[in-house]
């Protein structure tokens, strides 16, 4: 059975840095896309980054890039969302997730929540002003 479970959220100053964790399990994510969502309350979940499981190009929405990294460590089957310069409205439940959706895997519907097959159940980062 496949598992997400995202981990490092919590409660940071505008400015700081957090880091988010997913460890997966359950299968080999050779032939997956990975990414990372966000939901705030009364808004729609969003993408933030994504990444091809065996690497190549990365991918970030433009709120986030310059300030958040997305990596993955293969040997540990572990996701990672390094988050800097955090802004108020980065406040936020934050989710990984896997697709196995060709189109995910090249990048093209990579940031589309409707093409991911498995999903953690979230973190939340607050960031204060």
């Amino acid at each position: 059975q496949v598992q997400l479970v995202e981990s490092g959220g919590g409660l940071v100053q505008a400015g700081g840095s957090l880091r988010l964790s997913c460890a997966a399990s359950g299968r080999t994510f050779d032939n997956y896309a990975m990414g990372w969502f966000r939901q705030a309350p009364g808004k729609e979940r969003e993408f933030v980054a994504g990444i091809r499981w065996l690497g190549g190009k990365i991918y970030y929405a433009d709120s986030v890039k310059g300030r958040f990294t997305i990596s993955r460590d293969n040997a540990k089957n572990t996701l990672y969302l390094q988050m800097n310069s955090l802004k108020p409205e980065d406040t936020a439940v934050y989710y990984c997730a896997a697709s196995r959706a060709a189109s995910a895997i090249a990048g093209v519907t990579i940031h589309m929540r409707s093409v991911y097959d498995y999903w953690g159940q979230g973190t939340q980062v607050t960031v204060s002003s």
